[in-house]
């Protein structure tokens, strides 16, 4: 299950690296370029709470085999593609079949191990979920320096082919069967609220993927006032149809779950901190130093590692040091995003300590999502897993939206307002966005203090 949710998160950032390449080999424009990247991430957003309610009635596992069949498909079409159109369209397929696919991981989690399996599921979950956007930056550049027998940008698609097509192959044989008597499964699907979501999702997410490279026009922000319109009257159906006894897309016991509020805000900020960190530090290292596709990948593989390896681990460290880890991990990132910027402020490459500042990067992070998710999950209701896995699994994605967003527009204007380029420009530009990243690991430091005190 792991195995195949890591190859679909690995395609959110995998194409970054290989991006010039397409748009030479393509003739792709700036716009078609943009949306061979983005098309992915927008129908995946959209489509993961229906993927996960999908999931709930139909069944986990034949739900997931069908993503996981969906996506393979697509990423070979992706790596035969011969036009940019062609790619676009296959890329929106490919996050389609993610959408529908990575749901499914959680709910077969939540429904198929209890107690200290569970935490330790969860714990690999975590390391897995939140170690795919750098992992896809490192395999990206490794396949593009590569140029696999001449093909250049398309193994970044065709190297999940073999995988995808062993994982249906085991996947059928060990997953558990589908419970043909779950009551769950009777719920509806809420298609109103399916649409008022979506839509709402839509308006938030195209936006933030197309509006820096459009120059934030007007309908950009339009669209954002939009979705927070669409948001408002989707909170507001909901509640009435739950208090007609309707089947709410996202059952009320979620929301009510202790803490799962301030997970949302810790998770959405952990994330956005983790996408800006490595979509900033990406446009630096190649645009600013001139980093080859490779070696601007292996720049990211420690903060990976890291975050994954202290997912995984967290749970065994000394209990004293439990309640502390949240607000803990925060600060640590924040003081890590302050001195890789420091490190980096004079245009060169930050020497030994840049890595150093890379670990203590990840560790915090990693403090900062691991354990907040595995404790909003622990006391989530087995019937409950798929409304969880596709509101938490959103909200992750939108974290990741917004940072990249944000913090690559707060880097972009920086540049912009210099009127010059190279080395040190760039190096100022990011030194601005990385203090901007701290704050806002700062405030998840403040969230965890809150939550320390009740």
């Amino acid at each position: 299950m792991l195995t195949a949710q890591f190859m679909a998160l690995l395609d959110v950032f995998i194409v970054n690296v290989a991006a010039p390449t397409i748009r030479e080999e393509l003739h792709a424009s700036g716009a078609g370029l943009q949306l061979v990247i983005a098309g992915y991430t927008i129908t995946y957003a959209v489509l993961l709470i229906t993927g996960a309610r999908l999931g709930e009635r139909l069944g986990h596992r034949r739900v997931y085999l069908v993503g996981l069949a969906v996506f393979t498909a697509a990423s070979l079409a992706c790596g035969l593609s011969q036009s940019t159109g062609q790619l676009i369209a296959f890329r929106l397929l490919q996050g389609a079949g993610s959408a529908v696919l990575i749901p499914q991981v959680l709910s077969l989690i939540q429904r198929n191990f209890t107690g200290e399996a569970r935490m330790k599921a969860l714990g690999a979950y975590s390391a897995v979920l939140a170690t795919g956007a750098a992992a896809g930056q490192v395999v990206g550049g490794v396949l593009v320096s590569a140029d696999l027998f001449g093909t250049g940008w398309r193994p970044v698609f065709l190297v999940n082919v073999p995988v995808g097509v062993a994982l249906l192959f085991v996947a059928a044989r060990v997953l558990p069967r589908d419970d043909r008597g779950d009551a769950g499964r009777a719920r509806g699907l809420d298609l109103p609220g399916l649409v008022l979501l979506g839509a709402a999702v839509s308006a938030f997410t195209v936006p933030l993927v197309l509006g820096e490279q459009e120059g934030w026009p007007l309908w950009t922000w339009v669209s954002l006032g939009a979705a927070a319109v669409l948001f408002a009257l989707f909170c507001r159906y909901e509640a009435r149809l739950a208090r007609r006894g309707g089947a709410p897309l996202i059952s009320p016991r979620v929301l009510r779950v202790p803490g799962m509020g301030l997970a949302v805000f810790r998770l959405t900020a952990v994330m956005a901190v983790n996408s800006g960190f490595l979509f900033v530090l990406s446009l630096h290292v190649q645009g600013g130093l001139g980093y080859s596709a490779l070696r601007a990948g292996l720049t990211f593989a420690p903060s990976a590692i890291v975050f994954g390896v202290v997912g995984l681990t967290w749970r065994k460290w000394p209990a004293a040091l439990q309640r502390t880890l949240i607000p803990g991990g925060f600060a640590l990132a924040a003081l890590s995003c302050v001195a890789v910027g420091l490190l980096l402020r004079d245009g060169d490459d930050g020497g030994l300590w840049l890595y150093a500042a890379f670990v203590g990067g990840g560790v915090g992070l990693a403090l900062g999502f691991s354990p907040t998710l595995t404790r909003a999950l622990a006391t989530v209701r087995p019937e409950d897993a798929a409304d969880a896995s596709g509101l938490l699994a959103t909200v992750t994605q939108l974290g990741q939206l917004t940072g990249v967003a944000v913090f690559g527009a707060i880097f972009l204007a920086r540049i912009e307002s210099q009127g010059a380029s190279g080395a040190y420009s760039s190096a100022d530009a990011l030194l601005v966005s990385f203090y901007a990243l701290a704050a806002a690991a700062a405030l998840g430091a403040v969230s965890g203090l809150v939550r320390m005190r009740r």
